[in-house]
């Protein structure tokens, strides 16, 4: 039962925030937000004394005739998902305090509807399901980025919503393919794993293919990349951080529940064109963030390096470069917060991201400097921060996988410093700027905010086996089950 709670909880109070108004919806927000962290984490307690306990699982016949199933299970691999999700939303949702919005309760009530279906994304067991729930995330999100995006959003959510939209009807084709040939037609994950391991190799290659186009866009990936620059740069920061900290984690979390053990055949056959694709994505995202002078813009390109990471650690396909990917899924999300934030109390305060207009902030705010400092040390990966254990994971999965991609992945540690490095350099030291030298103290939200994610930048670097242990049985279960 937990598992639909996890679902329900923000979806419930996403309709209260909208029934409430304006004066309300903070408080009720945040409080939903709290309330989904403390039940992930006693669904973890819960895991870790009985993985296999009946509390995580639900399944309850919806369209029988179809055969489908409204089937939600949580193992490790979801349990940490859900606990990014979770953990992010709060501090997401504390972040947009310092920001006035027009109908904000309309604006918090998106971003928990958003919620309910990006978790029941890692909870389904069901493909049709998973499908439903990957569509229903995508509305509130567009409507975020439309009506409290920048003037000129329009056309640029719109090259959003049908890049996304387009990809995903590659995945149901997929879906319904494997789905037809299953003797009892069911969409269940199980059923599905069944037939399609059985497909010859042509069919496994189409299906990986299909599978991995929706994905490789919504990550995103390089080529399918160019919707992302403009959507981040012209939506409100708190649907950036949706997008960039959990959503697109929706996709890496797809590569590992539904493609990796549903065409291990194809996998073979199309993942080193496929981690190509990642590595060019490191390689072109770093190169590109060097050049940015927008801060912003900078993050932006930046997380395409790092999600190409990622994906390249999962198609290495062995213990190593999963756990790796997991990790820095949960460490990329808390660390793109932070970032993100760091940008909006900039720019709220001078009018601008060019880096040019903002040398000299230590100087006037030394708070600041540091705990920005603190973040992008996590975002570089540097050893005892959030960010060193998964990146060293990956990297050793993927030199395990080949040795020339973990090469060309590992240049991605030295352009990371160099372009994050950089941009620490021109915004915070120096003489101040003209745009800075009447820089205002950091308010008691943001204050407290950024030293959340600093304890979480260090905590998570000190001890990471406090999220390791987490997935690590599932990662292994997985792969055995490949075998």
């Amino acid at each position: 039962m937990l598992t639909i709670i996890l679902v329900g909880l923000p979806l419930l109070f996403s309709l209260l925030v909208w029934v409430a108004g304006d004066r309300y919806s903070r408080g009720l927000t945040i409080s939903g937000a709290l309330a989904g962290l403390a039940l992930t984490i006693f669904s973890l307690s819960v895991h870790s004394q009985n993985p296999g306990s009946e509390m995580l699982a639900f399944q309850l016949p919806w369209l029988p005739q179809l055969g489908v199933s409204f089937s939600l299970a949580a193992d490790g691999i979801a349990l940490l998902m859900i606990f990014l999700a979770n953990l992010l939303l709060p501090l997401i949702v504390f972040s947009s305090f310092s920001t006035q919005y027009k109908h904000q309760h309309v604006l918090y009530s998106m971003m928990l509807l958003m919620q309910s279906a990006m978790v029941g994304s890692f909870l389904a067991t069901d493909g049709f399901l998973f499908y439903i729930f990957w569509e229903v995330a995508l509305i509130p999100i567009y409507l975020i980025c439309l009506i409290w995006g920048a003037e000129n959003s329009k056309k640029i959510t719109l090259k959003f919503f049908l890049y996304t939209l387009a990809g995903s009807l590659f995945m149901l084709a997929a879906l319904i393919y494997i789905y037809l040939q299953t003797p009892d037609n069911s969409f269940a994950i199980q059923s599905l794993y069944a037939v399609a391991r059985e497909m010859s190799l042509p069919e496994q290659a189409w299906i990986f293919g299909a599978f991995f186009f929706a994905f490789a866009i919504k990550m995103p990936i390089f080529p399918l990349h160019t919707w992302q620059p403009g959507t981040y740069y012209t939506a409100p920061i708190a649907g950036v951080m949706m997008l960039s900290a959990i959503m697109l984690k929706m996709a890496t979390y797809g590569m590992i529940r539904w493609v990796l053990p549903m065409v291990p055949d194809g996998v073979e056959l199309l993942g080193p064109y496929a981690m190509g694709l990642c590595i060019t994505s490191i390689l072109y995202g770093s190169f590109m963030a060097v050049v940015q002078k927008d801060f912003k813009l900078l993050i932006t390109y930046a997380s395409v390096a790092h999600v190409g990471l990622i994906c390249a650690g999962i198609l290495s396909n062995n213990v190593e470069g999963l756990q790796g990917s997991l990790a820095d899924m949960l460490t990329h999300g808390v660390n793109t917060v932070g970032l993100f934030f760091v940008y909006d109390i900039i720019e709220r305060r001078t009018g601008t991201g060019e880096m040019k207009f903002l040398s000299g902030i230590r100087a006037v705010n030394a708070p600041l400097g540091f705990l920005f400092f603190v973040i992008l040390m996590g975002s570089i990966g540097l050893p005892f921060t959030n960010g060193f254990v998964g990146e060293f994971l990956m990297l050793l999965g993927i030199f395990k996988y080949y040795w020339l991609a973990g090469i060309l992945a590992g240049l991605s540690i030295i352009l990371g410093a160099i372009y994050m490095l950089r941009a620490f350099q021109k915004i915070m030291l120096g003489e101040p700027s003209t745009q800075v030298a009447n820089f205002a103290p950091l308010s008691g939200t943001e204050r407290s905010l950024l030293y959340i994610l600093v304890v979480l930048v260090i905590g998570f670097g000190v001890y990471p086996t406090s999220f390791l242990i987490i997935t690590e049985g599932s990662v292994i279960a997985l792969l055995d089950s490949l075998k």
